[in-house]
């Protein structure tokens, strides 16, 4: 098969969607690779480097677009990338289309097949492609909440660990799957007082065991989320459902009652936020500040650290990448249930039932999708 890797084009997106050592073990599959120029440069990947793992380098996106039968990215293409798609062709990346009606509009006009990351399962029902960039993201956010509580990033002066004499910041996490797991280990290493609520009983008892008890863990109601919001200087959000919205766990008026200078980092911006002052933000310009709350909504926090997490992140998709390249996506999805799960959008149509569901859609079947 032959597979196309474009230059990441979303602002301040310097990821990956192949490092040269990916490449090396598709051209061992028999594989032909094109990558465009400059690709992984930026994260010190030269075009040198997937020379020499038998990649062909080509001057422009537009013909990785045109020969590619298989497209491998990191993120949800954008507009321009859109009419560069067609029928029969195949697009692995993440996509979050739950709340991003016109892409789905777009990859569905395209009559593409698009199998998205987030959406890929595992046999223990976690999501394996997401996972590692939810850990970047989710150590971030307590780096970049300490950050934006700084007085000159407009958050109320606060230290996250404190010191002899003066209090540590309080850290509310909402959520403590992969990305609530790595911020409460961070913010609890940094010091600070940290709080994690969840609504399984499972995901709360795993943390007070790994912690001995010195992370709060609240199950999540209205009034314990109330409580902790109020008294955060760090709101972290870091719920997911998988393929559908976030649900709006903070509303508002929440929001306003918030201690001035308080820091909300809404991980969860991806799929729409958990919180309703949330909108997305870049690296760009990434803050902003409403209700007297500073707000940090990148929808790209770990290609902050892009060498990192293309590398976390082509560890965990490569093996499905073979697996589409060396027997196409309908044979590979339908020996693989849990890849068959990232099929989002095929031939003009939303296969994935929540975001079927998310975007008012009608879903075509699976099995009908590939019976072709």
């Amino acid at each position: 098969m032959r597979v196309g890797v474009p230059r990441e084009v979303k602002v301040h997106e310097y990821r990956v969607g192949l490092v040269p050592a990916a490449v090396r073990e598709l051209v061992a599959h028999g594989h032909e690779v094109l990558v465009e120029s400059g690709a992984g440069a930026a994260i010190g990947f030269e075009d040198a480097a997937y020379r020499a793992a038998g990649a062909a380098i080509t001057a422009d996106a537009a013909e990785v677009f045109a020969a590619a039968e298989l497209l491998v990215k990191v993120k949800e293409p954008q507009p321009r990338e859109w009419a560069r798609l067609r029928p029969g062709q195949v697009l692995f990346a993440y996509l979050h289309l739950a709340p991003d009606p016109a892409q789905a509009r777009g990859l569905m006009e395209s009559g593409a097949t698009a199998i998205a990351y987030e959406t890929v399962t595992d046999a223990r029902g976690g999501l394996p492609l997401l996972a590692p960039m939810s850990e970047v993201a989710g150590r971030m956010a307590v780096q970049v909440g300490a950050r934006c509580l700084e007085k000159e990033m407009g958050g109320a002066g606060v230290l996250l660990g404190g010191v002899p004499g003066a209090p540590p910041a309080r850290v509310a996490i909402l959520g403590g799957g992969v990305v609530g797991a790595n911020a409460a280990r961070i913010a609890h290493g940094m010091r600070a007082r940290v709080t994690v609520l969840d609504r399984a009983p499972a995901a709360l008892r795993a943390l007070d065991i790994e912690f001995g008890g010195m992370v709060d863990t609240l199950f999540a109601t209205r009034d314990s989320i109330e409580r902790a919001v109020l008294e955060a200087d760090l709101l972290i959000g870091a719920v997911l459902v998988p393929g559908a919205e976030a649900p709006r766990l903070v509303p508002r008026e929440l929001v306003r009652r918030m201690r001035p200078g308080s820091v909300i980092v809404d991980v969860a911006i991806d799929q729409g936020g958990c919180v309703e002052t949330s909108r997305p933000t870049t690296h760009a310009d990434p803050t902003y500040v409403e209700e007297g709350v500073v707000h940090y909504c990148v929808t790209n926090m770990p290609g902050a650290v892009a060498r990192t997490s293309a590398v976390a992140l082509n560890n965990a998709t490569l093996p499905f990448v073979l697996a589409l390249a060396d027997h196409g996506w309908r044979a590979a999805a339908a020996a693989d249930p849990h890849l068959a799960r990232g099929v989002n959008v095929h031939a003009g149509r939303v296969v994935h039932p929540a975001v079927a569901a998310a975007l008012g859609e009608a879903a075509l079947p699976l099995e009908q999708a590939l019976a072709g």
